[in-house]
């Protein structure tokens, strides 16, 4: 059997503007990979010579999934060039929107865009509801929505859809593959928790609106705080929030983290052999401020940093002058590799290289993705949750080692053996790290929403802080660095008299 190139275009579950071409050799392997982002937005251009202040609005419309994250950067960019720190009602509503986009993203990440390569969906029409029900307790104490009566209904409802020969969401996938571990019973419970999340993620993203006005792309923040100050001097607003929270952390405690573990020991032994390990370099931004000085001043819940070659042992500080990008492969005029303040975001589209059977494929030795290459030092590093908790365990952060520690004592314990912490360096691991950092982050907005309780209860109702901006807008830059769920993500910012000069994010 000879080589053979393959083509996945668009890849829908990162909602589409994705290519990947592989080549296989004689035995299935992949050898050689790349990936392209097939589209061009061109965020940069349009926004040069506009008031900094508008940047937010726009630059949002770069990602509906990741929704408020490029507004908040942006905003924090301009802030960072004006000097201007936002009050602690700011902050905390920020953090809260924030989080709660962390809750909702990690959570539908797992069930509906991660999940089925877990599980087959099929397999549970063979499961016993009964002995489901079983497997549910072994993984927590107070399993969500489990029992008998449950699990039949979603066997009645998949099968329902297999019967008509129309899987709808559940069609085109590799049902009956060997690499499906689970046992029907096992892969019933975490359908169930799939169709259960449908309903949940829209609480979830209901906590979003409540402060950021809608969702997606909220639009409730601005230069220097926050607009929402209705909602933060009414405690009825504070406490429909704090419920739609209290509902989703009892969803990620009950369903999603059982669910991780459970997935956990069927594929131990991947974990183990660090399977899907890849760069083994980390870095994160840092992010969700913990008092209310300078950003780049205050205490973080994730901290910044950067961690090579799986080294815990040392943690390089983070320093973002190293931050380059390079255009040598990307649809851009020139090849240089510059820091993004001095970026350039020009188009070139060179197209595809050649045509084989009605199939185009990529110029791999020329220019062939809308995305530039960033690079910390000249290094290829991963960024996203297990980075954040890769950097936060090696620095010592007190907060990341007893939830990482809790959750690995845990999966020991239903393993039957110790785990070592290296089983996160595998694509179990980084699973893993997604589902506590949920939890964790489910836990700490609860005592950020009732901060902001005790604090506007005091009389405290500031959420904007003033400026100057004819003087604070003569000549600046700044940069937004902080971290996106599935990501660490920067905007930088050049100003000249009122106006963007550069941007590049």
């Amino acid at each position: 059997m000879m080589s053979k190139h393959i083509v996945i275009d668009p890849i829908t579950r990162i909602e589409g503007h994705l290519r990947i071409e592989a080549t296989l050799d004689d035995t299935g392997k992949v050898t050689e990979a790349f990936s392209s982002a097939t589209m061009f937005r061109g965020i940069e251009e349009i926004l040069k010579g506009r008031d900094p202040r508008d940047a937010g609005l726009l630059t949002m419309r770069i990602c509906g999934v990741c929704t408020g994250t490029h507004y908040q950067r942006s905003i924090e960019a301009v802030e960072h060039a004006f000097k201007v720190n936002i009050p602690k009602n700011a902050r905390l509503v920020r953090n809260l929107v924030q989080g709660a986009l962390y809750v909702h993203d990690h959570t539908v990440h797992f069930y509906h865009l991660h999940g089925l390569d877990w599980v087959d969906v099929t397999a549970i029409l063979k499961a016993d509801p009964k002995k489901a029900v079983e497997v549910a307790k072994q993984y927590s104490d107070n399993p969500w929505n489990s029992s008998e009566g449950v699990y039949r209904a979603v066997q009645d409802r998949v099968a329902k859809f297999v019967k008509q020969g129309r899987l709808g969401i559940f069609g085109n996938g590799y049902w009956g593959n060997k690499a499906y571990k689970l046992s029907p019973e096992e892969s019933l419970v975490i359908v169930s928790h799939y169709l259960d999340a449908l309903q949940e993620q829209r609480d979830m993203a209901r906590m979003m609106a409540i402060f950021g006005g809608k969702m997606p792309h909220p639009q409730s923040f601005v230069v220097g705080g926050v607009t929402c100050v209705q909602d933060i001097e009414n405690p009825a607003r504070i406490a429909e929030f704090k419920a739609h929270l209290k509902r989703a952390r009892e969803f990620v405690k009950r369903a999603y983290i059982p669910d991780v573990l459970l997935a956990g020991k069927v594929y131990a032994s991947e974990a183990l052999a660090g399977e899907g390990g890849g760069l083994g370099s980390y870095m994160s931004y840092g992010d969700f401020r913990l008092d209310d000085n300078d950003f780049y001043k205050s205490a973080k819940l994730f901290p910044s940093g950067v961690v090579l070659n799986k080294d815990l042992s040392k943690v390089l500080e983070l320093d973002q002058t190293k931050i380059t990008e390079d255009v040598t492969h990307s649809w851009y005029k020139g090849s240089e590799v510059l820091h993004p303040l001095k970026g350039k975001t020009e188009p070139e589209y060179t197209g595809f290289a050649k045509k084989e059977n009605g199939v185009a494929y990529l110029d791999t030795k020329g220019k062939y993705s809308w995305i530039k290459a960033p690079t910390y030092a000249d290094n290829r590093v991963e960024v996203g949750p297990l980075a954040r908790m890769v950097v936060g365990y090696a620095k010592g952060d007190k907060r990341i080692k007893e939830y990482v520690d809790g959750t690995f004592a845990a999966l020991s314990k239903i393993v039957g053996m110790q785990v070592p912490l290296t089983a996160l360096f595998s694509t179990v691991g980084r699973t893993a790290a997604r589902a506590i950092e949920t939890s964790m982050m489910s836990d700490v907005m609860m005592d950020w929403v009732d901060e902001l309780a005790k604090n506007t209860a005091s009389g405290d109702l500031s959420t904007w802080t003033e400026f100057n901006f004819d003087t604070v807008a003569k000549d600046a830059e700044g940069w937004g660095m902080a971290e996106a769920p599935r990501g660490a993500l920067g905007h930088w910012v050049k100003i000249k008299d009122g106006k963007i000069e550069n941007y590049q994010c």
